[in-house]
């Protein structure tokens, strides 16, 4: 990407200047790889919970089911407790949002990633080095707790240090490193499986350490937003940052409508309350819809679990392992299509064209497993065993490109600084109870459901696009802090909530006059 190039944002008639400096990538990368960290947490937990040795020593129940011929392929693994390791990092991350929410706004982005780093690396060392189920399940709740924190910090730290042309690509990059960590835990995990002595599952839960040091150093090294440092009050530290980033001295009309936009939002006592106001109402409906379908597309399903959904449609287990890294590898490369495409075509359009993608190849899933894999068959034939997995990547392609990264980066885009942190802790909130939900019951859906959970997941598909198509705007190249004016008050419906700044203001004070006297 280099240092060259000028982006220049049209605000209201005034440019801002801004290239891309290496500062910039480099503090963006550094960040990103709380997803990078959040992604291996994710991956590694599927791999580990089909490793016979695992469920040795903490589920013996499951291992027993998998050893003998059950009545049903499909109910091998449904069991609450191996459900409850995957999920409880969840709930977790779910509970330390709040808490983050607190920290990103008064203590900055920048120690919010690091309490982040500090919670993983502790939750790493419980995981590798689990005695008993209830030590694992610390570990679990740990590593959630700076999922919470890196989830909340991370995508707003991005959004504000970005210039506004490669938003949308440098945002992504959080994305990215889900998708590699996903990636990274499915190899780590392959290769574990063969490892003799029955300690290759301790080797998978530790290798998470190196994402956590990466994250813990990177926190160290970037530098705060300019916008958190002004919310501060930090006004000249705020605009030598400024400049620094943008890699000019000429920031003056931007750094002005930071310190604007800072002295609005510091008039807000409680932006939690404040998300309820009708002109920050369309942000936060769409930012709770996009957070929900995203997990009800059943891409998680996949991802957590993909060794295991493979071992139940009758792959062995080193080839249950290698088409969840197949998943992982076509995960990984489509989320770059989406960095190089998300702001030319824009957020609308791969919403869109990806819906049509995901319906179609869960339909034909849910038909090849109908025919095919009954409760008592020997699992799927090799050609169509590899016709599923040719779907599941179509539909991990998709998601990869599109609700995957748009998901988080529509949300922090799209919030005025006033409720941007308290947004983004709803935005999280939302992903991490959905999350927590379908981590927990899948395993028992997939039991009862049988072949029909494919056919649910692309019923919410289906409804999700036509949501795109009616009620999500295009925000591509349109300035952060003029969301407002050029997106919400243009769109067909959103419209009637952007009252004026009089009505706004009386509204406010009503709000939070209301609140105070409480």
């Amino acid at each position: 990407m280099g240092g060259g190039g000028l982006a220049v944002a049209a605000a209201g008639g005034v440019e801002f200047e801004a290239k891309i400096t290496p500062i910039v990538i480099i503090s963006c990368i550094m960040a990103a790889t709380g997803g990078l960290m959040f992604g291996y947490d994710v991956g590694v937990s599927g791999g580990v919970t089909s490793m016979p040795d695992f469920l040795k020593k903490f589920f013996p129940v499951v291992y027993r089911k998998t050893k003998e011929d059950l009545d049903s392929n499909y109910c091998k693994y449904d069991n609450q407790g191996l459900q409850l390791f995957t999920s409880s990092l969840y709930l977790a991350g779910l509970t330390a949002t709040f808490f983050a929410s607190y920290t990103t706004r008064r203590l900055g982005r920048k120690l919010t990633m690091l309490i982040a780093g500090v919670f993983f690396i502790i939750g790493v060392a419980f995981n590798a080095g689990a005695q008993d189920l209830a030590m694992l399940i610390v570990g679990r709740i740990l590593l959630g707790c700076g999922v919470g924190f890196a989830n909340q910090a991370v995508p707003v730290f991005l959004s504000e240090i970005a210039p506004t042309r490669i938003r949308g690509g440098l945002n992504i990059l959080f994305q990215l490193n889900v998708t590699i960590g996903i990636l990274f835990a499915n190899l780590v995990n392959y290769g574990t499986a063969k490892i003799e002595g029955g300690w290759g599952w301790r080797l998978s839960l530790g290798l998470a350490g190196v994402p956590a040091l990466l994250l813990t150093v990177g926190a160290l090294l970037v530098v705060d937003t300019p916008n958190s440092l002004i919310e501060r009050g930090k006004l000249e530290e705020g605009k030598a940052v400024l400049k620094k980033i943008r890699g000019t001295d000429n920031v003056e009309p931007e750094y002005l409508e930071l310190v604007e936009v800072s002295r609005i939002a510091k008039e807000v006592k409680h932006p939690f309350r404040n998300l309820l106001l009708s002109r920050n109402r369309p942000q936060l409906i769409i930012a709770v819809a996009l957070q929900f379908f995203q997990q009800f597309t059943g891409i998680n399903a996949i991802m957590f679990y993909a060794p295991v959904l493979f071992s139940t449609l009758g792959f062995k287990n080193d080839a249950s392992l290698y088409s969840a890294v197949i998943t992982g590898a076509v995960n990984v490369l489509s989320t770059v299509v989406s960095i190089y495409s998300v702001d030319k075509v824009g957020r609308r359009f791969l919403l869109l064209q990806a819906g049509v993608q995901m319906f179609f190849a869960q339909l034909v899933i849910a038909v090849v497993l109908g025919i095919k894999v009954t409760d008592s068959s020997n699992g799927l034939h090799s050609g169509f065993a590899i016709l599923v997995v040719i779907m599941i990547c179509t539909f991990v392609s998709a998601f990869a490109w599109s609700w995957g990264p748009l998901g988080w980066l529509i949300p922090s885009e799209t919030f005025p600084l006033e409720t941007r942190s308290a947004g983004q802790s709803v935005t999280v909130c939302i992903n991490l109870l959905f999350t927590f939900v379908i981590a927990q019951a899948f395993l028992s859906m997939l039991c009862h459901f049988k072949y029909g959970i494919f056919l649910f997941f692309s019923g919410w598909v289906l409804v999700m696009s036509v949501f795109v198509w009616f009620f999500v705007p295009e925000t591509k190249n349109i300035p952060i802090e003029e969301m407002t004016e050029r997106v919400w008050k243009q769109h067909w419906l959103w419209k009637r909530y952007m009252i004026d700044d009089d009505e706004y203001v009386d509204d406010l004070a009503k709000k939070n006059g209301f609140a105070d006297s409480l």
